[in-house]
């Protein structure tokens, strides 16, 4: 088999990744085509974008597949239906309609949405965490690792510790639905207000602003949690296996209150909640971790599963030395499982399997493995919109962004192929300065419209990174967090507490440093980002500051722009000050009017 076509979808953030002789080429969610976040339709914009991208057509595959085995999940499905009937009667007529048409049928369904697959592809199927764990080891810096792989639900599994050894992953240990740390922390996103599959990083990003006092309530009461990191719910406290509700009544009884309705103020009691638990999660994560290393003796540690995407737990568990080296997926939720179910194949295949040769810093390419465009595309997109700009040399770009950004301008940076996962990691971003304290507020309110408690997170040069940070590792995927030098530090008054603590500012880097002087690190080399690395050290010659303040380029609820049309769309439509999109530089106050958003388009021929 040359070339692999994995697919994720049907249940949310669908995507494509395309292998070519082992080779990663391509990888992209569908979300940043259709513009409908966290988009569990079928990916095809994704798999036009990944065939284009490798100079393929879909009868050049040689295999496709899927990321997990909708037979296994269906009849997870109907026990789980059966062990509570009668209670799930209101939900199960909504439930099974999709999987007696697409999602149980997927290799018609595959067929049907590939019609140029050559009848003799075979469309194959790897297991839920099988993918997870092949999207974490395979790419990985490691010639073994132990494997941990969190979220809330594949098939069956909800948490596997395995081990990857050349051209195998191997599961070791696994625990079993509905029993599920993914599940629990989604449970309390729901309950402070938040969307399950989107809103865990605001729950995250709250948790610092209040104190775990509800901690013991949630080990006496809602989990059992073993020496091993095991645990076992109460699921007396949930509704999920009955309803559309994660939690019920005595569960809110427990919190003292109803949960808090979206859009509503954020309480006091919702960041003690947030607090607790993360607090919680953290413990787990690192008994999980503790017994990965005692079940398979090796040293190095690898990650993915949407719980992995958990940067706080994940610095905690470097920081505590359980292992020498961890390595994150940096697509560790579903889209990532498209990409592992390829790799599987491509090693695992027990009728030719493929030997593997590990890649530094990683195979990931950096995770910049979706589209880019020409200048000549993006002048195209900007004369259609009529747009003032002005077209620049290289260096010339970088020096007259850097100015901005010293003046505390904000800039959108587009720039090369878009990363694949959830962050923005100097592709597809917002920049500013994170000297300034008002820069954080400004950013969230203005640009982004989005919750003002939300951190932003500093990109740093990689060889500076340990003079502002306590981090003595890679982090190119902002995947880890880690508190900031006390050397930067700055006292604050002590007797605030709650939102209040926004307006502090706690270092010399106030825009990236969070209410607990964390920050959600970026570490950027020259080798593995080169162009991001370029606006880094131009910004640090002019200030002498090597950091720069990165979020993702897009307003709350939109998907990260992918083509050069998102971007202008997104520029004009909210208060960035400037928007460097190729070798072009634009003026927001220059432009000559608002435009629509777009809601669709599809991948160009």
């Amino acid at each position: 088999m040359r070339h692999i076509l994995g697919i994720s979808a049907y249940y949310h953030d669908s995507a494509a990744a395309l292998l070519s002789d082992g080779r990663i080429i391509a990888a992209a969610q569908e979300e940043r085509f259709s513009r409908k976040k966290n988009d569990e339709r079928f990916p095809r914009n994704a798999v036009a974008f990944c065939l284009k991208q490798a100079g393929l057509a879909e009868s050049d595959l040689d295999a496709v597949v899927f990321y997990d085995k909708p037979i296994t999940k269906f009849s997870r499905l109907l026990e789980s239906y059966l062990t509570v009937a009668p209670g799930g009667w209101a939900t199960f007529p909504r439930a099974l309609p999709p999987w007696l048409g697409e999602k149980l049928n997927l290799r018609g369904t595959i067929r049907h949405e590939m019609p140029d697959l050559r009848a003799e592809t075979p469309v194959l199927f790897t297991e839920h965490h099988q993918s997870h764990a092949a999207s974490a080891f395979f790419p990985s810096p490691f010639e073994e690792a132990a494997i941990l792989t969190v979220d809330g639900v594949g098939e069956w599994a909800t948490t596997t510790i395995g081990q990857g050894r050349a051209n195998e992953v191997s599961m070791i240990k696994e625990l079993k639905f509905p029993h599920s740390l993914g599940l629990l922390y989604s449970a309390f996103t729901a309950y402070c207000g938040f969307r399950i599959n989107s809103g865990e990083y605001k729950l995250m990003g709250l948790a610092p602003y209040g104190e775990p006092k509800y901690a013991d309530l949630i080990y006496d009461h809602l989990v059992d949690v073993k020496e091993d990191g095991s645990l076992r719910l109460n699921l007396d406290y949930f509704h999920f296996l009955r309803g559309l509700r994660m939690t019920n009544a005595k569960f809110d009884r427990l919190f003292g209150g109803p949960r808090r309705q979206p859009e509503t103020p954020v309480e006091q009691r919702h960041m003690d909640v947030a607090s607790s638990i993360q607090a919680v999660t953290e413990h787990i994560m690192s008994r999980l971790a503790r017994h990965a290393r005692e079940l398979t003796g090796l040293s190095n540690l690898c990650m993915a599963g949407g719980v992995a995407l958990n940067c706080v737990a994940n610095g905690k568990i470097l920081r505590e030395k359980i292992f020498d080296q961890i390595w994150v997926q940096p697509a560790a939720g579903d889209a990532g499982g498209a990409l592992g179910a390829a790799l599987a194949v491509w090693h695992m295949n027990k009728e030719d399997p493929q030997p593997r040769s590990v890649s530094k810093p990683d195979a990931m390419r950096g995770a910049f493995l979706g589209p880019e465009f020409s200048d000549d595309e993006i002048e195209d997109v900007l004369r259609r919109h009529n747009a003032v700009y002005r077209k620049l040399a290289r260096e010339d770009l970088l020096d007259e962004v850097a100015e901005l950004l010293g003046d505390e301008k904000i800039v959108g940076w587009v720039q090369g192929r878009m990363e694949f996962g959830p962050r923005a990691l100097g592709h597809r971003s917002i920049l500013g300065d994170p000297r300034s304290p008002k820069m954080q507020s400004i950013l969230n309110l203005k640009v982004k419209y989005r919750e003002s408690f939300r951190p932003f997170a500093p990109a740093v040069l990689r060889e500076r990174a340990s003079e502002f940070f306590e981090l003595d590792a890679d982090s190119p995927y902002m995947l880890i967090v880690a508190p900031v030098q006390r050397a930067h530090r700055l006292e604050v008054d002590s007797q605030a507490f709650g939102l209040e603590r926004l307006k502090q500012s706690r270092s010399t880097l106030p825009a990236v440093t969070h209410v607990d002087y964390s920050a959600r690190v970026q570490t950027v080399s020259a080798e593995q980002n080169p162009g991001f690395h370029a606006i880094l050290k131009r910004f640090e010659e002019k200030t002498g500051c090597p950091v720069l303040m990165n979020t993702s380029f897009n307003v709350r609820g939109e998907p990260v722009v992918c083509a050069p049309d998102d971007a202008y769309r997104c520029f004009v439509n909210t208060e960035m000050d400037y928007l460097a999109i190729g070798n072009f530089l634009l003026e927001r106050g220059a432009q000559p009017q608002k435009v629509v958003k777009q809601k669709f388009h599809p991948v160009p021929d």
